[in-house]
């Protein structure tokens, strides 16, 4: 019988050992370790480094104020700039050696894919704070991944909602955009839902040129010739700058082309007088320190004063998103624990939790979706000259819902952009979608 007794001891214990750390007997910890993974090297630094300003003023205030379920948070920084394969390592060292259960990950949409099944693997709740890749959370269905903001599909659709309102009349367009999957699947759902709502558009060129090309002579030489109507541009950080520069240099801008650059916003202060009046401007979702409707609250008003004394420009979208990923992931704790009688709760249960919760950052309110995906709304408009600033502000603002234009729960977008009834277009010329001037 002791023997017995001693076996079935000792096989629990097994299995105890085994056993993830998110099933056992959570323990209100005495800090809430927390991985950040951002760029702070390389091209895309100038989205990491402002996300990682963000990141630091933000966090100081949620522990003065209580911290996240009264427990201190404590962040720990990834440089993404590594490599996907370095930056993987040390996801995996905090998680197992200095037990960090809850993760930030990530900028890049291939690191976005690195992480997710790691994250599985590894039971921890990760949540993708600015990846725009759709493709993540259409192709699987995850327990502990979410993303507290939009997706590329979401990003397209109304940048294409936009363009019909702003100038219905083009017949030709053309795209520049970098040669990865980023600039190659934004094309792909741009021009579909394009097609959807104007089969007889042509498309005059396809250019994609290399990542990190500092030479766009050839690019630009062939839209001085083919002169279409609209041109698409998704590009980012040193890439769109140095194609605005040249473009400027080189006349472009003065042809009679509608340039539609969806990620423009985060360029504006750097590039200046470069960028001329009548782009099509987009913010990666409802992100701009001029908000039309959140401009003058008290809360983002604060946080566009701080972040600017703090960095010495305004925030850009990545400030924004990673508000977006802190606020959600307070939320998500907060229900969480909530939920479980008070209790310290397990990564899954907030991953739950964050699946069926509101939240609010700078801008309007984000509904997470069951798939684990934010719906977040999209501020598109034009860019005009203001002589108040040094650079470009956006005039003629619209905010698009973001329940128009995101693929439903189950739907692949590659399919649903076809399916788009042309009348939503229309949409955007009713009175409830005020277009808003800069103030």
């Amino acid at each position: 019988m002791n023997r017995m007794l001693l076996k079935s001891l000792a096989a629990t214990l097994a299995a105890w050992a085994l056993a993830p750390a998110s099933v056992l007997a959570q323990d209100k910890p005495a800090e809430l370790k927390i991985g950040i993974t951002t760029f702070t090297s390389g091209a895309a630094s100038v989205f990491g480094v402002p996300a990682k300003a963000a990141a630091e003023m933000l966090i100081e205030d949620i522990n003065k104020a209580g911290g996240i379920g009264g427990v201190k948070v404590v962040p720990t920084f990834i440089d993404e700039g590594i490599g996907g394969d370095k930056m993987l390592s040390e996801y995996r060292r905090l998680v197992q050696e200095q037990g960090v259960r809850t993760m930030l990950a990530s900028i890049s949409s291939g690191n976005c894919n690195i992480v997710a099944p790691v994250a599985e693997d590894l039971k921890v709740l990760n949540v993708m704070w600015d990846c725009g890749t759709e493709k993540i959370l259409e192709n699987k269905r995850y327990q502990y991944v979410v993303r507290t903001q939009g997706n590329a599909t979401t990003e397209m659709v109304a940048t294409v909602m936009y363009l019909m309102k702003h100038r219905p009349d083009f017949k030709t367009v053309a795209v520049v955009n970098q040669d990865y999957a980023w600039g190659r699947d934004s094309w792909e759902i741009f021009i579909n839902t394009l097609r959807a709502f104007k089969p007889d558009v042509r498309v005059v060129a396809e250019m994609f040129p290399k990542l990190g090309a500092s030479d766009f002579s050839t690019e630009i030489s062939r839209l001085q010739a083919l002169r279409p109507d609209v041109v698409l541009n998704t590009g980012w950080g040193g890439d769109l700058d140095t194609f605005v520069r040249q473009a400027g240099q080189r006349g472009l801008f003065s042809g009679g082309t509608t340039f539609v650059m969806p990620l423009l916003e985060s360029s504006l202060e750097r590039l200046g007088a470069a960028v001329p009046a009548g782009i099509v401007a987009g913010a990666r979702g409802d992100h701009y320190w001029a908000h039309p409707e959140t401009a003058n609250d008290p809360a983002h008003k604060d946080f566009v004063a701080r972040f600017k004394a703090k960095t010495g420009a305004n925030p850009i979208y990545p400030a924004y998103h990673m508000a977006q990923a802190l606020y959600g992931l307070k939320t998500g704790y907060e229900a969480a624990i909530k939920a479980n009688g008070g209790k310290w709760p397990a990564p899954e249960q907030v991953a739950a939790a964050m699946r069926t919760m509101k939240f609010k950052a700078f801008g309007r309110e984000i509904t997470m979706r069951e798939d684990g995906q934010g719906l977040e709304a999209q501020l598109l408009g034009v860019t005009k000259r203001d002589p108040r600033y040094p650079f470009a502000v956006i005039d003629q603002m619209v905010l698009v819902p973001a329940e128009l234009v995101t693929t439903p729960v189950g739907q692949q977008s590659a399919t649903w952009v076809k399916s788009i009834n042309p009348a939503l277009a229309k949409v955007l010329s009713t009175s409830q979608f005020k277009t808003h001037a800069f103030k």
